[in-house]
């Protein structure tokens, strides 16, 4: 879905997603036929986690009916959900009862005022806390709290964020401030490494490192060494991941990105609507993919001037 509920300034900002914007029309985003259509060829290829994002994928009229058909698909192992928790609370049930296994909710901080200023104005820091609830009490476990990090904005809540669901069995996962798209006007010293954090965080409650649970996963796993539970830390500023990332993305208008800083992707839509031979979608998704050589946040400094990347927002972070 490329809408969203918040305007949040390092997504969508929205001095730039005002009322007037024009986002997709309905007969532009894929429908639920299309999308299934391509998720099994997907899986012929060798994806077997899928993960329905956005924008905010609860604003997609019967999304647990998409779910429910993605989740019977032969080789999918997993299918997950990411949201900004708002609408959760009235969804949990349903999406819980058509398959869906986890959910990760993004949540920038358990203050709100800080909420409402890193939601872009949105007063609905309760409504988010009461869909996780709902999550927890639906058994889509284990929930994740992604929470981007920014300094000066929100990094000074963080052990506040931690210290709520401590102990609860949800794990927090800190993420660097990234220079996703071209509209946040990100700069370098708003970021907060991993490492301070970390180091924050060790020093109120003792931390140890866990190893990962597959290759290529993007968090860096601790767990507190008081059995109070687990948290991520994902840097792609300060420790790019680009040779074990296995990440694919498609767009709510059917376009195939091999990394979150695209410039370009591949539209498949034409061949989705005007042929039924999916062996030439297929040939070409696996043509793009074999020849992927994605290493923005590797090369960053080199190259973020010159690249105008495509919106998170868009295709998910």
């Amino acid at each position: 879905m490329d809408r969203c509920n918040f305007r949040c300034p390092y997504c969508m900002p929205k001095e730039e997603f005002h009322e007037h914007y024009r986002f997709l029309r309905s007969e532009e985003r894929l429908s639920f036929t299309e999308i299934v259509r391509l998720a099994r060829l997907f899986v012929t290829l060798g994806v077997r986690k899928l993960r329905l994002t956005g924008g905010e994928p609860l604003l997609r009229a019967n999304l647990p009916e998409l779910i429910g058909d993605l989740t019977t698909l032969p080789g999918v192992e997993d299918v997950a959900l990411t949201t900004n928790g708002v609408l959760l609370a009235r969804h949990a049930e349903e999406l819980s009862a058509n398959g869906l296994q986890r959910v990760t909710v993004s949540l920038d901080s358990v203050d709100a005022e800080v909420f409402r200023r890193m939601s872009g104005g949105f007063d609905g820091l309760e409504a988010v806390l009461e869909g996780i609830r709902a999550a927890q009490a639906a058994g889509l476990n284990p929930i994740k709290i992604n929470c981007v990090v920014q300094r000066g904005v929100n990094d000074h809540t963080v052990l506040d964020l931690i210290d709520y669901f401590r102990g609860t069995g949800v794990i927090v996962r800190l993420i660097e401030y990234m220079d996703v798209g071209n509209r946040n006007h990100w700069q370098r010293e708003a970021v907060v490494p991993s490492r301070e954090l970390r180091d924050r965080i060790d020093a109120r409650w003792p931390l140890e490192a866990v190893t990962e649970n597959y290759r290529g996963e993007v968090a860096r796993r601790h767990r507190f060494k008081d059995g109070g539970g687990e948290i991520g830390f994902i840097s792609s500023v300060t420790q790019p991941f680009c040779g074990a990332c296995s990440r694919a993305r498609l767009s709510s208008e059917g376009v195939f990105y091999t990394c979150l800083f695209a410039t370009e992707g591949l539209d498949l839509r034409p061949v989705l609507r005007s042929s039924s031979d999916d062996g030439a979608l297929r040939d070409m998704i696996h043509a793009r993919w074999s020849v992927r050589d994605d290493r923005y946040s590797e090369l960053r400094d080199l190259h973020r001037q010159a690249r105008k990347k495509i919106e998170m927002y868009y295709i998910g972070g």
